[in-house]
């Protein structure tokens, strides 16, 4: 009878977790539609005010959805125009989207959401912890900052950009998310960037971090710069545990700090993770790896090949669609 009365029990219970998921899902899937169709209108607008107008109702709607409770399960698939990114610790979200203003330039827009665990203490020696969700809206403070590439702050004052990739990295007791992202610049010229995403104490998200060693160089994020006629690659090497890109060049040495005549030149540098910073590397083999242990690794101080590095770059910033 027990045992009756056991199983009864277990199979209640997940009869009852079924229909809460059920239940969520129609909530969730009614907010995916409500974006979805929020996003057609926005990206077929024709102007600057019915653009801002559809994402001012575009943010509305995310905030209300993403503090909904259960919402960090739900994929909220089906949104092309939205990236989504999980981190690898599955502990927030990152949404992310751009819009392009009359002028060409491009304005950033998102919101990290959060799973936060809270520690409550209840007696001298005793605590509890308790799961609860954040959300923080990120806005896009660009055109006010002078210099990126030793700029850090909240999600209140964002360089904006839009991100496609996350990279875990731990060093000792500080947890560090290296985001790769692209910023579409000006008519003549895009970005790559690798920036560093971290949270303190209260789990306030804040962006740039000093982990770079380059030679000579030690900027809170990495900026690239090259032409809008050219593509450059900049993807995390999971093999090598290593982020590898391009080498860019100018065209014709005679234009040498004119980032728009810049591009690709067949041979890659990267960063390597070491001793808590992502180190660079000249002359990288990115299509002949070796194994798992080959980590990307050269002391900036040490490197001998004659060639530039490529360039952090901090001019005024404009944007355009991304591609």
């Amino acid at each position: 009878m027990k045992k009756v009365v056991f199983l009864f029990t277990i199979l209640f219970s997940i009869c009852a977790f079924a229909q809460e998921k059920t239940s969520d899902n129609k909530v969730f899937d009614s907010y995916r539609d409500t974006l979805r169709s929020i996003c057609k209108k926005l990206y077929s607008s024709k102007n600057n005010s019915e653009k801002q107008k559809h994402n001012q109702t575009l943010l509305k709607t995310f905030e209300l959805a993403l503090t909904t409770n259960n919402s960090f399960d739900y994929t909220f698939d089906s949104l092309p125009d939205i990236k989504i990114l999980l981190s690898p610790d599955k502990t927030f979200k990152l949404f992310n989207w751009s819009i392009e203003n009359d002028d060409k330039t491009q304005e950033y827009f998102g919101f990290i959401q959060e799973k936060f665990i809270k520690i409550n203490k209840t007696g001298l020696f005793k605590k509890t912890t308790s799961e609860t969700i954040q959300l923080y809206q990120l806005i896009d403070k660009s055109k006010d900052i002078k210099k990126p590439e030793n700029y850090v702050s909240d999600n209140k004052k964002w360089f904006g950009m839009w991100y496609y990739k996350i990279i875990l990295k731990k060093s000792k007791s500080k947890t560090y998310y290296t985001l790769l992202g692209w910023d579409g610049n000006d008519k003549f010229s895009s970005k790559k960037i690798i920036d560093v995403l971290t949270f303190d104490y209260y789990g306030v998200p804040h962006f740039g971090a000093d982990i770079f060693v380059m030679e000579k160089k030690y900027p809170k994020r990495v900026i690239f710069e090259y032409a809008a006629t050219c593509t450059m690659s900049l993807k995390y090497n999971e093999h090598k545990d290593s982020i590898v890109f391009d080498h860019l060049a100018p065209t014709e040495p005679q234009l040498e700090g004119q980032y728009q005549y810049y591009c690709g030149d067949m041979s890659y540098d990267g960063f390597g993770f070491k001793n808590g910073n992502w180190n660079y590397g000249m002359d990288v083999n990115a299509v002949n790896e070796k194994d798992s242990k080959n980590k990307l690794y050269q002391d900036p101080r040490g490197i001998g090949s004659g060639r530039k590095e490529s360039q952090l770059i901090v001019p005024a910033r404009k944007k355009k669609k991304k591609k």
